[in-house]
């Protein structure tokens, strides 16, 4: 999964624009997944945007662990200068209170009547970042759809409150490193599903869920008992959802799909995929400096 290239282009490209474009801006917003908030992330934002305000949207929220994602909110306002914001799309008065929130970040440090202020948004595919423009620019200006990388052009959208927002694809690029935030994002849709092997991130799925949400499997796929492993978990479903081929053998291909969309559409529940303590333990140790 660490090796999946499934955005087109290069790092050092977008790392490029986005060191072009931070100074002419005021303020950036990043549309995260509320259930993914690191592994979503660009990495490459914090190290380029110097002191420019910044802005992360925790999206999908009613999909996510609402206290895991009150722990994110918490983790990524201790940076100086980024505030954090759960919302969903069903809510569009909410997601429209980001502009009212976007000015007092800003502050009343420019004349906004002379010169409006600019925005950079960001937000990986399948994030929901279209959608969350059109409802702030109250009307249809960016493509959406349920596949990743709807969005080809640059497009600079003038909002309601004059604000002109700069949305960018080449801005994309997302977390594959360490090994662990590729499968999270092959897990909630991020990556095309074209060019993941399902069932490595089912299993993935259903070894987690296993240990951090056992009552949720337990529940919707109507167990009478918790397996101890991942493989037993896909058999128990492939059982209870007849994907079974002769030989009673489990379809572990139909399986990985069922686990997965239950997880995607929410019918599994509330469930988040990694917590600050979690992406913490999964960095890398640095080796002490020899003298």
């Amino acid at each position: 999964m660490a090796a999946i290239n499934w955005f087109p282009g290069h790092m050092h490209k977008a790392r490029k624009e986005i060191k072009k474009v931070v100074p002419e801006v005021d303020l950036i917003i990043e549309v995260l997944d509320a259930r993914i908030p690191y592994s979503s992330s660009n990495p490459l934002v914090p190290s380029l945007r110097g002191k420019t305000p910044f802005l992360k949207v925790l999206n999908k929220a009613d999909l996510a662990d609402p206290k895991v994602t009150e722990l994110w909110i918490k983790e990524l306002e201790k940076e100086e200068g980024v505030k954090a914001i759960a919302l969903t799309q069903s809510q569009p008065e909410k997601v429209r209170s980001v502009l009212k929130l976007a000015e007092g970040m800003i502050g009343s440090e420019r004349n906004l009547e002379i010169k409006g202020m600019r925005a950079m948004i960001l937000g990986i595919p399948n994030v929901g970042k279209s959608t969350m423009i059109n409802t702030l620019a109250n009307r249809i200006i960016a493509k959406t759809g349920n596949v990743p990388a709807v969005t080809k052009q640059q497009q600079r959208i003038k909002l309601p409150n004059g604000m002109i927002l700069l949305d960018t694809p080449g801005f994309l690029w997302p977390k594959l490193e360490p090994e662990s935030c590729g499968y999270r994002l092959a897990v909630t849709g991020a990556i095309k599903d074209a060019v993941i092997e399902y069932e490595d991130v089912a299993f993935f799925a259903a070894e987690y869920f296993l240990k951090v949400y056992p009552e949720a499997l337990r529940s919707r796929f109507l167990l009478d008992e918790l397996p101890a492993t991942d493989i037993e978990l896909m058999d128990m479903i492939a059982a209870k959802r007849n994907c079974m081929r002769r030989g009673g053998i489990s379809d572990l291909h139909k399986v990985s799909e069922i686990l997965l969309n239950e997880f995607r559409s929410g019918n599994l529940g509330r469930l988040s995929l990694e917590t600050p303590e979690l992406v913490e333990a999964e960095k890398p140790v640095k080796e002490p400096e020899s003298e």
